[in-house]
């Protein structure tokens, strides 16, 4: 153990790429034991169960649903949970699965500490029927409580937060229902820098179930591929301040490109102070569509190489998160996709370009023959770098009786960030949580326990969701910082924090919505091996910083932007 730490620190030490430093990290790979631990645990009050909506007509839309939400709804300093849930598909009589409950509503639970829930959907006002599929939170009217925003096969729904426990539905009067589209991944971001939240919606693709095709493999029916249906354009709403958004998609540049969205995440992937969105897009080119900084965007996924893979193929891709996997300062893509096709980690070249180094960096391991949907990019043993979550599971629930080597439900993969640009698969090794196999969906991570340290929580296809506690720190330093903006959007989305300490630099971005079409994160978490002091620079939308020296680690501290603040 004492030689896989020294390797693995002399590695990480070494200047990226060189020979030597490749083969430590190998060395460390092969002999060291890794940290990484995520056990299950059974919180108390959860009683969500996911129900798809099947009913024995293979619908496009049942294996879709559904993401979650991870946010602090109350205001009370711990991390609540948002579950989505499938609707009716089939009316009333004609399901051929009875013992399958057509639809369920969608279920808001308080964390109330050490692992105890309390269901107050009811309370809240929340208990959305529809067919859920994206879904973000994000204080748009910027009153200090953040909103959700519902992207469902149907109508969508956003939720207006009263604080006093409480949420509204206003979609009809802020004019954001979509019309009765296919839902998918959904984000806010400040595309214009005016210092509120717009709303991006992805677009999965055409459909009408009074006419849908029946799709037959080996005599099998199943689910038909999604490029029998015509792809959709996304939309872009922007804010207008007073409780109402206006569509934009045709002036902005988004409706000119059709693709069949699944997640999404807005992040400025070239560093130059506005914020980009990347889509991932199943059975299409992902798109990347650059902001001019006034919210006019150019689509640049073939020009940067985020579009196709690193083969030049297009890939059924489902979640798409981001991270500085290796700490140079730019921020990396994770892209999860579908069954022979493994997840892609795009690695970022100065901003200008990415290059797909899913094979060379191990990311890919295990990743090709499962299909694959949530994921993060999260620092589990707070070693200062970044390791990868990806959650698995297959679409067909019947595709054991074509292919004896497929199942519906698969383990979930963890990947230990070993330094150097370099991953190693640890999903056997790493603890209770990755045992179980579910048909994973949607994940999030955020320290749902309030211990320093990220946990993750499991939306789980027709089943009960997963929760896995963190027990990877070894005593290791952390820092959780959560930003107020006053001048840009309270939420601080889209500001760029970076956190320096003798030997390490990180940097990471405030996000709504990302991974597969959910939300986490809004709490910005390092972590720092043995500092016990960083230095803080925050880079804040408007273009203004704050500066904090010598901060001690282990704590979560809120940072406010100054009215006055450093240009």
């Amino acid at each position: 153990m004492e030689l896989a730490t020294t390797l693995r620190q002399l590695a990480k030490a070494l200047i990226y790429p060189t020979c030597l430093g490749w083969w430590l990290a190998c060395l460390t790979a092969a002999y060291g034991q890794g940290q990484l631990r995520l056990e299950e645990v059974r919180p108390d009050g959860i009683a969500f169960e996911h129900h798809d909506g099947s009913c024995g007509r293979y619908y496009i839309l049942e294996p879709m649903s559904a993401g979650l939400v991870v946010f602090d709804f109350d205001g009370d300093g711990d991390q609540d949970i948002y579950f989505l849930n499938g609707g009716q598909l089939c009316e009333a009589g004609q399901s051929t699965m009875p013992d399958k409950p057509a639809g369920r509503r969608n279920a808001l639970y308080r964390n109330d500490g050490n692992w105890r829930f309390t269901d107050v959907t009811d309370d809240a006002n929340v208990g959305d029927t529809h067919h859920g599929l994206g879904v973000t939170a994000g204080d748009f009217n910027n009153d200090g409580a953040p909103d959700l925003y519902l992207n469902n096969y149907g109508p969508n729904v956003l939720y207006l937060n009263q604080g006093d426990g409480t949420f509204a539905d206003i979609t009809l009067h802020a004019n954001v229902t979509n019309g009765h589209r296919v839902g998918a991944g959904t984000c806010f971001l400040d595309a214009d820098r005016d210092g509120d939240l717009d709303l991006y919606v992805a677009n999965y693709c055409q459909l009408s179930l009074d006419d849908y095709p029946i799709s037959m493999k080996q005599g099998i029916r199943m689910s038909p591929s999604p490029t029998e249906f015509a792809a959709e354009a996304d939309s872009l709403f922007r804010n207008n301040g007073d409780g109402t958004f206006t569509d934009i998609s045709q002036s902005s540049g988004l409706s000119a490109h059709a693709g069949r969205g699944m997640g999404a995440v807005c992040a400025d992937y070239d560093r130059d102070g506005d914020t980009d969105i990347l889509v991932a897009n199943d059975t299409d080119a992902n798109f990347l569509f650059q902001n001019d900084g006034y919210g006019k965007f150019d689509e640049v996924g073939l020009l940067t190489g985020f579009g196709y893979d690193g083969g030049g193929a297009t890939q059924g891709s489902m979640g798409v998160t981001c991270g500085d996997y290796n700490n140079d300062g730019y921020l990396d893509f994770h892209v999860t996709s579908f069954q022979a096709e493994h997840a892609t980690l795009y690695e970022s070249f100065r901003g200008e370009y990415f290059s797909d180094v899913s094979l060379q960096s191990g990311a890919a391991q295990g990743t090709k023959q499962p299909v694959t949907w949530g994921n993060g990019l999260v620092d589990f043993d707070h070693d200062g770098d970044r390791d990868l979550f990806v959650a698995a599971g297959h679409v067909f629930d019947n595709v054991h009786l074509i292919d004896q080597n497929m199942h519906y439900e698969s383990a979930n993969l963890l990947f230990e960030n070993i330094g150097h640009g370099r991953f190693r698969n640890v999903s056997t090794t790493a603890g209770s949580g990755l045992l179980p196999k579910y048909s994973t969906r949607g994940a999030a991570f955020d320290d749902l326990d309030a211990d320093g340290d990220v946990d993750v929580v499991l939306l789980n296809s027709r089943a009960a969701p997963t929760f896995l506690e963190n027990q990877s720190t070894a005593g290791r330093e952390w820092i959780q910082l959560e930003l107020h903006g006053r001048i840009t959007n309270r939420d601080a989305v889209g500001t760029r924090v970076e956190v320096r300490c003798p030997g390490l630099i990180q940097v990471a971005e405030v996000h709504s919505g990302h991974g597969y079409q959910g939300h986490f994160g809004s709490t910005l978490h390092f972590g720092l091996g043995d500092h016990q002091r960083v230095d803080i620079e925050v880079q804040w939308l408007d273009g203004s910083t704050t500066l904090l020296s010598q901060v001690a680690a282990g704590q979560s501290m809120v940072i406010v932007q100054p009215q006055q603040t450093t240009p």
